[in-house]
């Protein structure tokens, strides 16, 4: 078991795609609750099952196991709840610290969130020029929450696209985690 602190922003511009490797992420879950989730994976030529436990603040536990790819596919395709999540993940180093950045395809295309795991949750970090608003505490932007309320179905998401254009002035995320 290990604890998982993440915290999630939007993305603007492009920049931090110069020189980022990336590899395509296909996920579904097999059970969604308030409580835990069940998560299968597909990333690259690998497959995982994931078990997590509630939010707790910033951190949830999480267990991860691979699985064969070829149980990882018929899971996907056969038992997980619809859509599946279909992604581009992209690692992006700024500041020794490691950032996934995932650009969202199919129901959820148009969105993309960066995201930096953490040691503890006030841990501070220096914020990338292309880092957007927080939405760590936003639930819609769960992964698991795009399966149920897909992206493309949000009323309200043209104009967080356009408020992303640009980031508010003199914010720097890491320095407070409010």
């Amino acid at each position: 078991m290990s604890k998982e602190i993440e915290r999630k922003f939007l993305v603007v511009g492009h920049e931090w795609r110069h020189g980022a490797a990336s590899r395509r992420i296909r996920q579904g879950y097999l059970s969604l609750d308030e409580h835990r989730s069940v998560r299968v994976r597909q990333s690259g030529d690998r497959g995982w099952l994931t078990v997590k436990g509630a939010l707790e603040g910033r951190s949830r536990v999480e267990f991860e196991y691979p699985i064969p790819l070829a149980d990882a596919r018929q899971l996907l395709d056969i038992l997980c709840l619809e859509p599946i999540i279909e992604k581009t993940r992209f690692l992006v180093h700024h500041a020794g610290r490691a950032w996934e950045i995932d650009v969202f395809e199919g129901a959820n295309e148009g969105l993309v969130l960066a995201e930096i795991e953490l040691e503890h949750a006030d841990a501070a970090f220096e914020s990338p020029p292309w880092l957007g608003p927080e939405v760590t505490d936003d639930p819609r932007y769960y992964n698991a929450s795009l399966v149920t309320h897909p992206y493309q179905a949000w009323p309200d998401r043209q104009a967080q696209a356009s408020s992303r254009e640009s980031p508010p002035p003199g914010t720097s995320a890491g320095a407070d985690p409010a």
